[in-house]
């Protein structure tokens, strides 16, 4: 019996043992994606804590966290077997944050002030449902076969799509939504948020108030080589500094979403790897950097948060997005926007149109030319905050498509070549979901 209990007791000592170096140092990141997952997608999009803990959090480890919802607090708590409880709140207009102990929930606190106009039009330029229109020149038996073959069969969960929208010509030529959502759903961008952050630095420079090819304005670089750094690196990727953007375990980028309380600051105090210009390397750290620069040009933080959909996010009428905000309350524009599929598709279509939104230029042509040239050593990957095909990445997709990319495969493609826009949200993401065949079905079905 001793020997047995001491088999046992090593069994277990291992297991602990490896628990500790595997594990544990995850929990936090575990129950704080939990947390702030079933916040964001509970007070944003009515989801039920069951389809999210199917959908959202369907992924490796999520199934550890044991998750609540307090709807009279609003706000949602996480642990990993009673350890590492994590609490994110939702706060109306600013959305889920994911929250420390130290974090005074009752402070009061700011929020953007919105005007959400209405229009007598039709969809995309107005809220009325789009036109029932026909084009002779498209093969509609090959588009529904390329829109449809994006989505599961009954019982299947290996491409998770969860919405697939089409504009040609300014129409609307498909649209098809998987089982519980709809046209009203909100969904997370996740890094298609970064091209929202872009557009509005293209927005500042258009009005004369920030020049994206001078030096950072940033006083911590100041006296050393990263005062070379440019905002144009910093859209680009290319400053050379370090990061991490590993998300399958503990790095620069999940510690910043899940642990930092002003992520502005995370890339900011990272050291210069590489001259600028020199080396390209992804990174979520840099857009929230960006994120406070753009804080930084406004003398308020009101005049901040309106800024963002005064300029660009109710100007072209994408009324449903929210974009979170950290702890410190400045916007995650690398990761945190919310919209529906159709206003999604609307930030689409002011980059197809080359920055004009129905007649008002709110971006200059330059500017769209600038997103879309490939970034130096991204071998044609990349341009400012947006992803290109130059390199051929999908090799039966023209390759002037560029568009907004995000982590599960959320994608706004851009065909300036073809009066084309492509919106598709869902949970797999290339290779593992097919964004080749589905992009070059949907522009097959356009006859030449």
């Amino acid at each position: 019996m001793k020997k047995i209990f001491k088999i046992l007791g090593l069994s277990l000592l291992v297991f602990l043992v490896y628990f500790s170096y595997t594990t544990y140092p995850k929990l936090d990141l575990i129950s704080g994606f939990s947390a702030k997952s079933l916040s964001s997608g509970h007070f944003i999009d009515n989801r039920s804590q069951e389809m999210i803990e199917n959908g959202d959090n369907d992924i490796e480890l999520m199934d550890l966290a044991k998750n609540k919802i307090d709807e009279k607090g609003k706000f949602a708590t996480s642990s990993v077997y009673g350890l590492k409880q994590r609490k994110a709140i939702y706060r109306e207009g600013l959305g889920a944050t994911l929250i420390n102990s130290y974090f005074d929930a009752t402070k009061p606190y700011e929020v953007p002030r919105r005007t959400k106009t209405t229009t007598n039009l039709a969809f995309p330029y107005g809220k009325k449902e789009p036109k029932d229109t026909t084009f002779a020149t498209i093969d509609y038996a090959k588009l529904n076969a390329a829109v449809a073959n994006a989505f599961d069969k009954n019982g299947q969960k290996t491409k998770r799509t969860r919405s697939v929208l089409v504009i040609y010509k300014d129409q609307m030529i498909a649209e098809k939504y998987d089982t519980g959502f709809h046209k009203d759903s909100k969904i997370l961008g996740w890094s298609m948020t970064k091209s929202i952050t872009s557009a509005l630095f293209g927005i500042m420079q258009k009005q004369g108030k920030i020049d994206i090819f001078k030096p950072a304005p940033i006083v911590e670089w100041a006296n050393d080589e990263r005062a070379k750094i440019t905002i144009a690196n910093l859209l680009n990727m290319n400053s050379g500094l370090e990061w991490d953007e590993n998300y399958d375990g503990i790095s620069d980028v999940t510690k910043m979403l899940f642990l930092a309380e002003n992520m502005s600051q995370t890339q900011l105090q990272k050291p210069a790897q590489f001259k600028p210009n020199s080396h390209w390397n992804y990174s979520s750290g840099t857009t929230n950097l960006l994120s406070g620069i753009l804080r930084n040009q406004f003398k308020t933080h009101q005049e901040y948060l309106d800024f963002w959909y005064s300029a660009l996010i109710d100007k072209i009428g994408m009324n449903s997005m929210i974009v979170e905000t950290d702890m410190t309350g400045n916007y995650v524009g690398s990761s945190y926007g919310w919209a529906t599929t159709r206003d999604w598709a609307k930030f689409g279509l002011l980059y197809l149109h080359k920055g004009n939104w129905n007649g008002e230029q709110i971006l200059d042509e330059s500017w769209i030319k600038f997103t879309a040239t490939p970034t130096n050593t991204s071998s044609g990957n990349y341009g400012a905050h947006f992803w290109l095909n130059t390199g051929g990445k999908f090799p039966d997709v023209p390759k002037d498509m560029f568009y907004c990319s995000g982590y599960q495969g959320q994608m706004v493609a851009i065909f300036p070549n073809h009066d084309l826009v492509i919106v598709r949200m869902g949970l797999k993401e290339d290779p593992e979901f097919d964004f080749n065949g589905m992009l070059s079905g949907i522009v097959g079905s356009l006859k030449k």
